[in-house]
């Protein structure tokens, strides 16, 4: 158990580090106004917490700088998330102000406000929009052999789907398929849309539609989908502005990271509530070895959650993302409990 010394001196060494990135001395400490001790019983404590695994020495300067269990130590026992100020709040609600229909506008937008704000690369995971009930079913044709399916959902979704269209098929014909793939598909999820075309209307279309089959084949192939999460990034190469990561293969294993879906998804916790910090080695993935991803989920309505991640140095700001962090997931399960509502 570390005295009330020692804790005093780890936060300080910490939060100078934090904001400086370069090692701290006893010296440094010593001015520091709620220090009351002097630089020799600095050094002394800095001594023991080095052997007690908190503090590591670097090899250019005599001060010390966190170790990774000293930052577990610091975020476990002594964060304190800080307060945000009014220019951040109003960045924050900048992202609702707009008419945004879609979902996929709203998580795009607050992943890039978010890494302007932290200055760290954010990440959001979208719900998966499979789960997403169809509200709405339109075709435009845009030749005459094309058409495009556009799909609006409860959640404010919209699916885009180009495919042929039968030869021949008369503006008539048409309206009556897209009264019946209404009259089918409403309230269906969009994983099902591909089962209830086949089983459902294609019956009903053959009934009215000479070429309802080809009909049915080329919408059914167009609307398979592929069911995982969509994944938004802000700040991609924010890593390049941090010191840590002037080295060039570090930031390159990082930015391949990114390119693998399920390495991405493996950085949250989307089944489990609250904010979670995972530190270097924490994250069990090498490249992630020099970082720290901070992460939390927000809900859409009562069904579905999305995640957030904001990934940095293991010098991160604690105290800042998990303030942000707290604020946007409540402030995005809002926005889209109300869009929600409105659809």
């Amino acid at each position: 158990m570390l005295t009330n010394r020692q804790l005093q001196i780890l936060q300080v060494i910490v939060d100078d580090f934090i904001t400086s990135a370069q090692p701290v001395g006893s010296r440094q400490i010593s001015k520091k106004q709620e220090i009351t001790f002097s630089p020799a019983t600095i050094r002394n404590e800095m001594a023991d917490l080095e052997e007690l695994g908190f503090l590591e020495k670097t090899h250019t300067s005599s001060g010390r700088v966190p170790s990774e269990k000293g930052y577990r130590f610091y975020v476990d026992h002594l964060l304190n998330p800080q307060g945000i100020n009014s220019k951040d709040i109003q960045q924050i609600q900048s992202i609702f102000n707009e008419r945004l229909v879609e979902v996929e506008q709203i998580i795009r937008k607050s992943a890039n406000i978010l890494s302007e704000l932290t200055s760290y690369t954010s990440i959001l995971l979208g719900p998966d929009v499979q789960r997403h009930r169809v509200k709405r079913f339109s075709i435009v044709p845009l030749s005459s052999d094309t058409a495009v399916a556009i799909i609006v959902t409860n959640n404010g979704h919209v699916e885009n789907r180009m495919f042929s269209l039968p030869p021949h098929i008369t503006a008539s014909e048409l309206e009556k398929m897209v009264n019946i793939l209404n009259e089918r598909l409403v309230g269906a999820s969009l994983d099902e849309i591909q089962k209830k075309l086949e089983a459902e209307v294609l019956a009903v279309l053959q009934q009215h539609i000479q070429s309802a089959d080809d009909f049915i084949h080329s919408l059914v192939s167009a609307t398979m989908h592929n069911s995982e999460s969509k994944i938004f990034y802000g700040g991609k190469t924010n890593m390049f502005n941090q010191p840590e990561f002037h080295d060039l293969n570090k930031v390159r294993m990082i930015m391949d990271l990114m390119e693998r879906t399920s390495q991405v998804q493996s950085l949250f916790h989307p089944n489990e509530s609250g904010i979670h910090i995972r530190i270097g080695s924490e994250n069990k993935q090498l490249e992630m070895e020099n970082c720290s991803v901070i992460t939390t989920t927000y809900s859409i309505g009562e069904e579905q959650q999305g995640a957030i991640a904001i990934i940095g140095p293991t010098r991160m700001d604690y105290k800042r993302v998990v303030a942000l962090l707290d604020v946007i997931r409540m402030d995005l399960s809002q926005a889209f409990t109300k869009n929600r509502s409105d659809y």
